[in-house]
């Protein structure tokens, strides 16, 4: 089979690995109702069958692009993919709640395989100057598979049962695994080959595991909690022993080298603060848009819809241009153009105009986002060696994740007490009944959103209302002002610290007038941060940090 076929069902086998961790993640989440209906387990199991996989994800995908380095990866991608499969088997016949949270952490340990080595694959096939665009069509493929879920999974649940959600990967699976066989090339990294570094991995894996599971049961048990500071402070500190570690060993599991490097260091810092932005955007729009705008879910995940779109039509071209000159200027441009669709929510008040307001400001972000991803993510590999690949990429991708995490857990706090004050304010004066006051406390546990006020009187009922939507158009644009800041900051990192290649200046030079040639049709742009997923839950400590899907890294830099 010639190179170009080789590199378009390579490309194909990547979509489709990355498509069945994405589809299956926004499906459960859709599903969860039923799943408890079935199983029982009450709202905390609820969250561990989404927050299992996260967790067992986020702590083991720096050990599973290592292990991509060191025995190739094109086997730990095949072992990934076919582990994701079993494992959504064992998830469709699990008897209990806790068999199904054990499968899914089980789908978790497969994901930290098959996400890094995905990328890998494709930076090991694609030579450089085409690796860009190749990677705005990896991950605008895959993220198809956000907007879809949502759909496949209520058409399962309403004619069969939530155990097809996971069914239904299988056949995915086997058509992944079967172009693996048949078209993917097995790249043999450069150089001697390293040891495992067992003692590195072990210190990894629980020192990540620690900041993971406290931001994800933070929201649950609040920021003073011993369940939550334990972890998190021992996640910490032996992370602290793992960077020792790193520094003295032989052949470390993570050569710190990496970061010594400008474009990784200052791309890894770009996609902190871009992906902590991106997660508060889509967190706190969907929970506006439903608990105060009076969105249905599945509308809340249509008005996004259009980002999808923008992204899947534009990211690949954009990777294009970046191959041809360079990630800077897309790099620096892309965050800032995003901040200002993000400062067009401030014009949002409790009735969102969809064509007037919402539509126009989501139109400005996917611009800039569409202009960043592809470009962040191949500067990101760039600044790595190939024989680094897997390991860049899980970095890259465990970076994107925590961001969310932290900056929705963070950012929860800040939209609670805004919230909270507000309605206070909006209030002061108003003399209140018990079942009053009750609403108000009430109220004040949403973060974003107006209490019933059913049993109230009609004047006191339409004061409440109307304190809280007042108090709650202030909570979202806090959230969305400190979002747009995020994303500048991330433009400025990228436009100041980001080095164009050699290469690139040279090509700008040598194309004709600059313009755009070859470019190939048959696949197209970028991944949808979290459009139409469903409603994130709030609750008294703030909203659950429940991580984005959509382009973190995993999918965005990294699947």
């Amino acid at each position: 089979m010639d190179e170009r076929t080789v590199k378009r069902l390579t490309l194909a086998a990547c979509i489709l690995g990355s498509g069945i961790a994405l589809l299956d993640s926004t499906v459960v989440s859709v599903a969860l109702p039923s799943i408890q209906r079935d199983l029982g387990g009450g709202l905390a199991a609820q969250q561990w069958v989404a927050n299992a996989y996260l967790l067992t994800l986020g702590s083991l995908i720096l050990i599973g692009g290592s292990l991509g380095d060191l025995f190739g990866q094109r086997r730990i991608f095949a072992i990934g993919v076919g582990g994701f499969g079993v494992a959504s088997v064992l998830c469709a016949a699990a008897p209990s709640i806790e068999a199904l949270i054990a499968a899914r952490a089980l789908q978790g340990v497969a994901g930290a395989l098959l996400v890094p080595s995905g990328l890998a694959v494709i930076v090991g096939v694609f030579p450089e100057s085409e690796r860009s665009s190749a990677i705005g069509s990896w991950t605008a493929w895959s993220g198809i598979a956000t907007v879809i879920g949502p759909l496949v999974g209520g058409e399962l649940l309403d004619t069969v049962s939530w155990r097809w959600i996971f069914i239904i990967n299988v056949p995915f699976v086997l058509a992944c695994l079967a172009l693996i066989v048949i078209a993917v090339p097995s790249v043999r990294a450069p150089g001697a080959r390293r040891r495992l570094d067992i003692a590195g991995a072990v210190l990894c894996a629980l020192g990540l595991a620690g900041p993971v599971y406290a931001l994800i049961e933070q929201p649950r048990l609040g920021w003073g909690s011993p369940g939550v500071l334990a972890p998190l402070l021992a996640g910490l500190a032996l992370l602290g022993l793992f960077v020792a570690r790193e520094r003295r060993t032989r052949d470390p599991m993570l050569p710190l080298g990496l970061f010594a490097r400008r474009n990784f260091s200052v791309g890894n810092a770009e996609t902190l603060v871009m992906y902590g932005g991106l997660a508060v955007l889509f967190f706190f729009l969907t929970l506006f848009l439903q608990q105060v705008a009076g969105y249905t879910p599945l509308q809340s995940g249509l008005a996004t819809l259009p980002v999808t779109i923008v992204m899947f039509l534009l990211s690949r071209r954009f990777g294009m241009l970046a191959d041809r000159y360079g990630p800077r200027l897309f790099m620096g441009a892309g965050p800032l153009i995003a901040a200002a669709g993000l400062l067009l929510l401030q014009r949002a008040g409790a009735s969102v105009s969809y064509l007037g307001v919402l539509l126009p400001a989501l139109l400005v972000f996917s611009l800039g986002l569409s202009m960043t991803v592809a470009p962040l993510t191949a500067a990101v590999l760039a600044g790595a060696d190939s024989g680094d690949a897997g390991i860049a990429s899980a970095v890259n991708n465990a970076v994107a994740r925590i961001a969310g995490l932290l900056a929705t857990a963070a950012l929860g706090v800040a939209v609670s007490a805004s919230f909270a004050s507000a309605l206070d304010s909006h209030l002061a004066g108003v003399q209140l009944s018990g079942a009053g006051h009750s609403a108000v406390a009430v109220a004040k546990h949403l973060s974003l959103g107006v209490p019933d006020t059913a049993s109230l009187n009609g004047e006191e009922a339409q004061r409440i209302q109307a304190a809280a939507q007042a108090a709650s158009v202030s909570a979202f644009h806090l959230a969305m002002g400190v979002a747009a800041v995020m994303l500048i900051a991330g433009g400025m990192a990228g436009a100041i610290g980001i080095r164009n290649p050699a290469r690139a200046a040279v090509r700008a030079q040598t194309c004709e007038g600059g313009a755009l040639v070859g470019a190939s049709a048959d696949l197209a742009a970028e991944l949808a941060p979290a459009g139409a997923g469903p409603a994130a839950r709030a609750g008294p400590a703030g909203p659950s940090a429940r991580a984005p899907l959509g382009p973190g890294p995993s999918q965005g830099p990294s699947a």
